[in-house]
Order: C-alpha cells, then structure tokens, then sequence
C-alpha cells in the first residue's frame, strides 16, 4: 500500500497510538462499519487473526509496540447458534467472564458498545495450555459482522514465575548428575589399607619420650645457700662474726 501523508505523519518519532475504548468503538469501529474508513485503515488494518498465532500478529499490525490493532471479520460457526468461531491453527482463544458494557462519559446513561476478553490456550478445546498472549474484542450494540480486536501479551507476575520455576525443579534434579561425598571418597580411600599400616602411621607420627629423658627435662637445678656468696647478704656480713666460727657456719649451714 503506498505511503501517504497522514500515514507518514503516523512514524514520526514519540508518536504512540493509545486510543481509549471510547474512541476505539464510536470513532474507528464506528467508522469502519458505515463504509467512513477516512484514514482509519491505514493506522488499523483489516485481517483474520484467527489465520495466524498470536506470536505473529505484532508483525502483521500496521501500528503499535505493546498493543496491535486490527478490525477482524466474525467468522461464525455452522450449527451452533451463531456463535463465533476463534479457533486458530495452534490452539484457540477463550473468554473469560461475561461481556462488559462501555459507557460514554459524556453521557454514562449511552451505551458504546461491548467488550470481551479472551485468553489464547495452545492445544485443542476443551484442554489446552493457558499463554499469557491477551484479546479485548469490541463490537457496536448492533450485531454487525465487523469487531475491532486489541492484542496485546500479559506481563507475567512473580508469582507465575515462580510456579514455572517449581514445575521444572523436579526435571532438573532429574538430569544433574549426583555426585560423591567428601566422606564416601576419603572412606574409599583408606578402605584398603590394613588395620597394621593404620598402626604403624598412627605410632610413628607422635613419639613420646621414655621415662629417663623424661626425668632429665624435669630434673630442678640445686639452690645455692651459701650466705656469704650471695651478693645481697653479703652486705649485712660482719667482720666480727669471723670470730664466731660456729654461729658463722650454722648461718652457712
């Protein structure tokens, strides 16, 4: 599709295109269904969803980062009801609740239109497993066989991440290999050697002295008591006490 202006205008740098509800149903949607496509399909295209995998239509939207925008025709299934069909060629989107009314806010006593959420789930119905790939569907209060769709992915919680961490511990405990033990290596180790070479090790490591040397070490030097060669004595001495050879040999001992 060549490029016009106003489609040019739309990639200027910082544009973001973040339409309230309001505007998607009574100006795009609104638009679209009453044949005034104005400049409405070159911002929001026209296409199948139910054609591809939710993972591929961000590549297929003509605007968006978080959020992509398409008008999708209503394919309804044969023989049940009318009812819509949303099945895709991986899995199939589910609604959650029940159908939520938009009101104007100028005037909250009018009713816009409808809302639906849906969840996508890979597998076939009725099991499958739940993504986190999310879709808004509104559509005018008159049954029409065009809606506008917004797609977007879910932010995952913590909490969510840490279930997905739990339900795969069990296969990675299953895959790493177990390895052995300081203790069981050491045990392995020495499980051969003889209860004689333990002995000859254990006896030869520490050596005590014999009673002999033993006693030596402890042996205490003599005191000297000899008062006249100890210097401190020796200053109380008296000539006098020469005289008094016994008193001086019993103070010598």
């Amino acid at each position: 599709m060549p490029m016009d202006e106003s489609t040019s205008e739309l990639k200027l740098p910082g544009f973001r295109f973040h339409p309230t509800e309001e505007e998607l149903l009574s100006f795009y949607l609104k638009n679209m269904v009453s044949g005034k496509k104005l400049f409405t399909t070159d911002i929001i295209g026209y296409l199948n969803i139910y054609h591809h995998a939710p993972w591929e239509l961000p590549g297929l939207a003509k605007i968006g980062e978080r959020e992509w925008y398409f008008f999708v025709p209503r394919d309804k299934k044969h023989g049940s009801g009318g009812r819509p069909n949303r099945t895709t060629k991986n899995g199939f989107w589910k609604a959650t609740g029940s159908d939520r009314k938009i009101l104007s806010i100028s005037d909250p006593k009018r009713m816009l239109g409808l809302k639906k959420t849906l969840v996508f789930y890979e597998g076939r119905a009725p099991r499958g497993q739940k993504t986190d790939w999310i879709m808004n569907e509104y559509r005018l209060p008159d049954t029409c066989d065009i809606v506008l769709c917004k797609i977007y992915r879910k932010a995952t919680s913590l909490k969510m991440m840490e279930q997905r961490a739990a339900a795969m511990e069990p296969q990675q405990v299953m895959t790493v290999p177990t390895l052995p033990s300081m203790d069981s290596m050491l045990e392995e180790e020495y499980s051969d050697a003889s209860e004689e070479s333990l002995t000859k090790i254990s006896t030869n490591s520490i050596t005590l002295p014999n009673s002999q040397e033993k006693m030596e070490h402890l042996q205490v030097p003599k005191l000297s008591m000899d008062w006249n060669q100890d210097s401190f004595w020796a200053q109380f001495r008296s000539p006098w006490l020469d005289n008094f050879t016994p008193l001086a040999n019993l103070l010598n001992f």
